[in-house]
C-alpha cells in the first residue's frame, strides 16, 4: 500500500513525516537512510538503532537461532512459568 501525501518544507527547509507514519513507526524508528536518485526524487530508508551493549546478540548466529527458537515455543505454547524472578532485578537495568 502506498500513502501520498503533499509535505511542505518549514522555513528551516525541514519536513515533518509524521503524516506518512503510524503512532506505532513514530515509536519503534529512530532514523533514516536518505537517498536521492538520478531523477531527483528522495528515497528513506527507515532504521531502527540497536542499543551498544545489545548490538551482540545480532552479531552471533547461534544467540539469533536460539532467540527463534524460543519465540516459536512461545508460539506454541510449548513453555512453563518459572515465577517471578524481581528479587534479583538489579535497580539500574
Amino acid at each position: 500500500m502506498h500513502k501520498h501525501v503533499k509535505i511542505h518544507m518549514d522555513h528551516n527547509q525541514r519536513i515533518c513525516l509524521t503524516r506518512l507514519l503510524s503512532k506505532e513507526e513514530r515509536t519503534l524508528l529512530s532514523s533514516f537512510e536518505a537517498y536521492k536518485e538520478d531523477d531527483g526524487s528522495i528515497r528513506l530508508v527507515p532504521l531502527v538503532e540497536v542499543r551498544a551493549k545489545d548490538h551482540w546478540i545480532y552479531k552471533n548466529p547461534k544467540v539469533i537461532a536460539d532467540l527463534e527458537e524460543a519465540f516459536e515455543d512461545v508460539r506454541q505454547g510449548r513453555v512453563r512459568s518459572l515465577g517471578s524472578f524481581a528479587q534479583y532485578a538489579e535497580e539500574d537495568e
